[in-house]
């Protein structure tokens, strides 16, 4: 019988909290429209009091839920655990998961790339041990202590993201999850709006080596900006430097990457003999992303040719690069449109990307009222870029890809920079949003097309994305030839 994740006397000795009844607790929610029975129901505050939403949690078969009070409507018997301030109690109960596990903790941050590398990391190492990571892009304030606490005391290994908005952030979750190894995947412009360079940012994602165990290792990115500032606050920490990348000798050094619309085939050498492995998706920038998760599956003692099999079998998350076949008419007798979801965020550095991938996949040609299928690009605002935002959405039109994209509509104030500099030969229309947009969707795609939907999470494209997904019957794409 599989131990409960949490005992009410263990919860109780993290968090100093007052327990009402004994319980067990499989697992931990923040939230009911995801909560599995036999959850703990953790009631935070953030847009929503999540007190009350806990009768709510008791009815889906919650085992507990931790409190600062007794909300309306919960029966007096109901198991609670009464806290001063539930957040607080949420990273108390994260340390306690990080203590009493053994577990090879390895803590991903960077401006563009951390969610997919994170996923990247945890299918590899699930094949050679039990591996624990972060869900979704839980990699805040909240979301790291909630994925901590929800770490199994027999992990083995666990992969960690840890994000930031402003200063100041990552330092203290980097302690909580006390990593064995951290990796830093890129340095952007992004988040602008709270720092002055990129300077700044380095400083910031470099306080992920604050939390590192001693003697610990650091993945580094030699082709990232302001590596060598990176490289000197991993030394002063006492971590080994572990690099990747194009550029000098790195450890981990690429030397030739191919994309085709379907894969991604890598050529490496690593401490300087020969390896080769294939991505089941299209992307340079994948690969980079790759090399570096290898170099963290040796830092972390587990077999790279292991995990450079287990690549070939990585796709993108939601809204990261995940492709979809539209399928028109009944059983696709009408064509298909092929659709690249990017919808959930975006950054120049990410949109440069974006672009290049989008410029290989192939759109079908005389199946539609179009004879040559076209390759569609729907661009949303880039948030969060400060006070030169409107320039770096204009300067998108320098990306040599654009040359392959027969039609860009934009959504958005910003995006209005880059639609108003684009040559007339791609222009296509501007919408104030991205509602306004999806509502044209419809008419903007056509039998044969290749769609591509980009931007940032506040700007709403995935509304883009839906549009297009209404049209006909969705299944995961594969090229021509290849269903």
């Amino acid at each position: 019988m599989k131990a409960p994740l949490w005992t009410s006397q263990a919860i109780g000795q993290a968090t100093g909290g007052a327990i009402s009844a004994p319980f067990t607790a499989s697992g931990v929610s923040i939230d009911t429209r995801t909560l599995a029975p036999g959850d703990l129901f953790v009631a935070l505050t953030d847009q929503r009091d999540g007190h009350d939403f806990v009768a709510a949690a008791f009815d889906k078969g919650a085992a507990a839920a931790l409190v600062t009070h007794r909300p309306q409507n919960v029966a007096p018997d109901a198991p609670l655990v009464v806290v001063e301030d539930v957040l607080s109690a949420l990273v108390a109960l994260g340390r306690a998961a990080r203590a009493r596990t053994q577990a090879s903790v390895l803590a991903i941050t960077g401006s563009v790339g951390k969610t997919g590398t994170k996923d990247m990391a945890a299918r590899v190492l699930t094949a050679q041990g039990r591996t624990h990571s972060s869900v979704k892009s839980y990699n805040n304030h909240w979301g790291v202590p909630l994925t901590l606490a929800r770490m199994p005391a027999d992990t083995e290994f666990a992969v960690i993201e840890i994000g930031m908005n402003a200063p100041g952030e990552i330092a203290p979750l980097s302690r909580l999850a006390h990593p064995d190894v951290a990796m830093i995947t890129a340095i952007a412009p992004v988040h602008m709006a709270a720092f002055e360079s990129l300077r700044g940012i380095a400083q910031e994602k470099g306080a992920i080596f604050e939390g590192v165990s001693q003697g610990g290792i650091a993945i580094l990115n030699r082709d990232a900006p302001r590596y060598g500032q990176l490289l000197r606050r991993a030394q002063r920490r006492g971590l080994r430097p572990v690099r990747y990348g194009w550029s000098g000798l790195p450890e981990f050094r690429l030397h030739r990457v191919g994309v085709t619309e379907s894969a991604t085939s890598v050529g490496a050498r690593v401490h300087r003999r020969a390896l080769m492995f294939k991505l089941g998706t299209p992307g340079k920038h994948f690969a980079l992303n790759a090399l570096g998760v290898l170099a963290a599956v040796e830092a972390l003692g587990a077999d790279i040719a292991k995990a450079a099999l287990a690549l070939g079998t990585w796709t993108p998350p939601d809204g990261r690069g995940l492709r979809w076949s539209v399928d028109l008419g009944e059983g696709g007798l009408d064509g298909r449109i092929r659709l690249i979801d990017e919808s959930y965020n975006a950054n120049p550095a990410a949109l440069a990307a974006a672009l290049d991938v989008f410029a290989v996949t192939q759109p079908d040609h005389g199946v539609g009222r179009v004879a040559q299928g076209r390759r569609i690009a729907f661009l949303g605002d880039m948030l969060e870029l400060g006070r030169n935002a409107s320039a770096m959405h204009r300067d998108m039109v320098k990306q040599d890809a654009l040359d392959q994209i027969d039609v860009v509509h934009c959504a958005g104030p910003l995006m209005q920079a880059l639609h108003d500099a684009l040559p007339a030969r791609c222009q296509g229309e501007w919408h104030a949003d991205a509602t306004s947009l999806a509502r044209r969707a419809r008419r903007l795609v056509d039998a044969g097309d290749v769609a591509m939907v980009k931007g940032s999470l506040g700007s709403k494209m995935g509304q883009v994305v839906d549009a297009i997904k209404a049209l006909g019957h969705v299944r995961p794409d594969t090229p021509m030839g290849e269903d």
